[in-house]
């Protein structure tokens, strides 16, 4: 069982950026800057990123960021576990990071069960018991499909 949240879900013969590339591009990534080996949010964008927190939480999020390296977008990765295993999908519909577009449409190509929450890209951090909610109905589902 896979629940993905606000997430790119690309297939094998994409990477992340060649997926992105069929939306437009989101306001996030002009307020990123590559220094140091890594992508870092500047602290003007996480309005962008997590604009349903409150300011306080919202400078958690930016102190705490995961960095990753520049490359991220452009990396390939064998096999796709979306083709094989059940699927949820939580599309966050304010999200300024990841197109909610584009999450629609990963979450329709892999066949998810799909739950749209009136978020930014942070809906696990926004809105946790919705999330907790659809990852506990995905459970229950396949408990429910190995049953019978």
């Amino acid at each position: 069982m896979l629940v993905y949240i606000a997430a790119l879900a690309p297939d094998e013969t994409e990477t992340s950026q060649s997926l992105q590339q069929k939306f437009p591009v989101t306001e996030v990534f002009s307020h990123i800057e590559v220094a140091d080996g890594r992508i870092w949010l500047k602290s003007d964008g996480i309005p962008r990123f997590a604009g349903d927190l409150p300011e306080a939480e919202q400078k958690v999020v930016w102190a705490t960021q995961a960095a990753p390296v520049p490359d991220l977008f452009n990396q390939k990765v064998d096999g796709v576990a979306w083709q094989s295993k059940p699927s949820w999908y939580i599309v966050a519909t304010e999200d300024r990071t990841i197109q909610p577009e584009l999450e629609r449409f990963v979450a329709k190509r892999m066949g998810a069960t799909t739950v749209e929450l009136r978020s930014s890209h942070v809906p696990m951090l926004s809105q946790p018991q919705a999330v907790l909610d659809v990852i506990r109905n995905a459970a229950q589902a396949v408990q429910k499909s190995k049953a019978a």
